[in-house]
């Protein structure tokens, strides 16, 4: 047996041997270029999992059976001298080749492209900040959750490097913090090179760029804490995914990892029937703070507790799992509708913002109301902008999801490679998230479906809008008023459900009635957008003056514990002289009250009630306050509006002066502004005050420089 294969071996070198010299050379080049460029698109074909695994597989029968053709037919047609169909199968197998070989590199380009998506380290940057006027730094304050880089881990750092000797003051939250820094209780903190664009947002440090000093500063790559899988689920099922906005000045997500939470939207797809719910989070609505044991505070400042916190927050706010988030570097959206040629939108008002680098001046983005194609810098503008805005930041957000819907409808008309990786580069660049590649890669089928159904289908996009009412309350630990925003349980609710039906976790409700009348035009309605009846929160009142009898019931009224104190007084026998509670605090979270009502059995003076509706004199004295309304302050000076709020007796109106930006200033088309001049206020003249809880103008400031 073994001298037949021998001899048999023998006799094929044999006629190899015969064959044309340059023949055989080409047959073999080609046969190891074809067999290695095979091997490499194998290679990268098989990464592709779940993407037309029958068509790969069809696709790699073909390409094996042509090699064993190649093989086989090639030594065949060599030994029996068929010269011009060997040529054609080594000009054939020769085409393959490099077709492989192209085939192979984009495959390879485009995963690896995809694979840094999710971010496995990155860049973290520390600070150490203080007041401008602050030379020594007795105490310094730090956050004291050991997880966090840019608040705990690299601030250790940066104590031993520097040798600092301060004493060191733990904190649980930034705000409590930073309020303690203006006051003077510590004379310096730790924070996140962010901490301008995550703090500015708050009245109380509007103003924080140029009212602090930076002392230190240390970056190290570390790894990323956010990535965190929340599921397995295949995208190729209904899914939830939450957008956040990282409205960074860096050039890519990983210089700049933490974020405000002023841009939070929760987006469930259902691939099935492309349809999506797209709900954007008002960066005020007061919800509970999942890593701050629930406590209430506006949503936007579980950022500063990292993903994971805005992700549990979100969840049981609404009760929908988050199976991914996804981050998203703002200032990576104007490269990439660059990258677009541009987006169309519908802007509804003239304004003008800050360009990506929050630079004013002749770096300013102006733009007109209309119908317009808008480049990265003019969308980016548009999607920040709220200052002029009638509805604010409830605006803001619905420009957002017009930002997002036109970009996917651009995404379309991509067709041709380089502006495809050219798009998907800096879409990587910019993005971070907790999918892996190849829950990625699923989305081939939402695209396939997408492109090959762009005819006769189109994405569905269901807004929604949460209803509610503004809040100006008093919080502990910023020390100050605060404007929250206060949702409706219903409106929630509804835009829950839909959510829910579009995840097939519930089934659809039937629509019993409809109405129609043709001489008005049809619009779609919006989920969460309608009138609910629900019961306002309320304020603790200023008690001072009052009656412990009046104090008494009232508590009694909201199961709230009283605790009366007595102490010697001129004053009407069992008024209310004290209070522990600050004003303005919400009722639904106090269980104790402490009041001191004064002890003066000879005065028999009666005591006024807010509540009263006696018609003597005194009363019409006291409340001659209720029949005021509003005047213009426009054109009157910050001190005239002050003493105008001087002569307010038991008026409960929080009020506040702000200063003009330089946006603003631009935006009300005035050349000749006067120092210390209102110029705008956030309630109409005319407005009774029993109608006001809050009240702001806005003046002008000339320059110190």
């Amino acid at each position: 047996m073994l001298m037949n294969k021998q001899s048999a071996l023998k006799r094929f070198l044999n006629k190899w041997h015969k064959q044309n010299l340059a023949l055989r050379i080409f047959f073999l080049l080609i046969l190891v270029l074809y067999t290695g460029s095979l091997i490499w698109f194998t290679i990268e074909l098989l990464t592709l999992a779940n993407i037309e695994t029958l068509i790969r597989s069809i696709v790699l029968g073909i390409l094996y059976v042509h090699l064993l053709i190649y093989l086989l037919g090639g030594l065949i047609l060599l030994f029996t001298k068929k010269n011009k169909r060997f040529i054609f199968l080594l000009v054939l197998t020769f085409i393959y080749t490099p077709l492989l070989t192209i085939g192979a590199f984009y495959i390879d380009k485009t995963y690896n492209i995809i694979d840094t998506v999710q971010k496995k380290y990155v860049d973290y940057t520390s600070v150490m900040i203080s007041l401008n006027a602050t030379e020594d730094y007795k105490k310094i304050g730090m956050i004291d959750d050991e997880t966090d880089p840019t608040g705990y881990i690299i601030p250790n750092k940066m104590i031993k490097e520097q040798n600092i000797t301060s004493e060191i003051v733990k904190y649980d939250d930034y705000i409590g913090m930073l309020t303690d820094l203006y006051e003077g209780k510590i004379d310096a903190l730790f924070a996140s090179e962010s901490y301008v664009t995550m703090f500015n947002s708050y009245e109380n440090f509007e103003n924080i760029a140029s009212e602090t000093k930076i002392i230190y500063t240390k970056t190290e790559k570390l790894e990323n804490i956010d990535n965190v899988s929340y599921s397995t689920k295949k995208l190729t099922e209904p899914f939830t995914m939450l957008l956040m906005g990282v409205d960074s000045t860096g050039e890519d997500i990983t210089s700049g990892t933490s974020f405000n939470g002023d841009t939070l939207m929760l987006v469930t797809f259902n691939p099935k029937n492309l349809n999506a719910t797209v709900f954007s989070i008002p960066r005020d609505t007061y919800v509970p703070i999942a890593c701050r044991n629930n406590v209430e505070n506006k949503i936007n400042s579980s950022a500063y507790g990292g993903t994971s916190c805005v992700v549990n927050t979100i969840k049981n706010l609404t009760g929908i799992d988050i199976d991914y988030y996804v981050k998203i570097n703002f200032t990576g959206v104007v490269k990439l509708v660059d990258d677009l040629g541009g987006i169309d939108v519908d802007v509804p008002i003239k304004f003008c913002e800050q360009d990506s680098q929050r630079r004013f001046g002749s770096y300013l983005i102006c733009l007109d109301k209309g119908y317009q194609t808008l480049n990265g810098e003019q969308a980016l503008a548009f999607s920040r902008h709220r200052k002029t805005l009638p509805r604010g930041d409830f605006q803001r957000v619905e420009h957002q999801q017009m930002v997002v819907e036109a970009m996917v409808n651009k995404l379309k008309n991509i067709n041709n490679l380089d502006d495809f990786y050219k798009v998907l580069e800096d879409i990587t660049k910019n993005i971070d998230t907790n999918m892996t590649t190849e829950q990625i890669l699923s989305l081939y089928d939402v695209a396939k479906n997408i492109l090959l159904n762009s005819k006769d289908s189109k994405l569905s996009i269901q807004k929604t809008y949460l209803s509610g009412y503004d809040l100006s309350m008093y919080m502990d630990n910023y020390r100050s008023y605060i404007y929250t925003f206060q949702y409706y349980k219903n409106s929630l609710q509804d835009i829950v459900d839909a959510m829910k039906v579009n995840l097939e976790l519930e089934a659809p409700k039937p629509i019993k009635t409809f109405s129609f009348d043709i001489n008005e035009p049809y619009e779609l309605s919006v989920i969460g957008k309608s009138v609910y009846n629900e019961k306002r929160r309320e304020l603790l009142p200023n008690f001072i003056e009052s009656s412990r009898e009046y104090v008494e019931s009232w508590a009694r009224e909201r199961n709230i514990s009283l605790n009366v104190q007595t102490e010697d007084s001129t004053l009407p026998n069992g008024q209310v002289i004290t209070q522990d509670r600050h004003v303005g605090l919400l009722v639904d979270k106090l269980t104790t009250l402490t009041i001191t009502v004064a002890r003066n059995t000879g005065n028999n003076i009666p005591i006024q009630n807010p509540d009263s509706n006696t018609n003597n004199n005194e009363n019409e004295n006291n409340n001659v306050e209720e029949e005021i309304t509003l005047p213009s302050f426009t054109g009157k000076t910050i001190e005239e509006f002050n003493s105008w709020r001087a002569t307010l007796k038991n008026v409960n109106i929080i009020t506040d002066t702000i200063e003009l930006t330089p946006d603003e200033i631009l935006t009300l088309g005035i050349t000749d502004l006067k120092n210390n001049t209102i110029y705008k206020q956030s309630v109409k003249e005319g407005t009774s005050l029993k109608e006001i809880t809050t009240l702001k103008v806005y003046y002008y400031k000339e320059s110190s420089e």
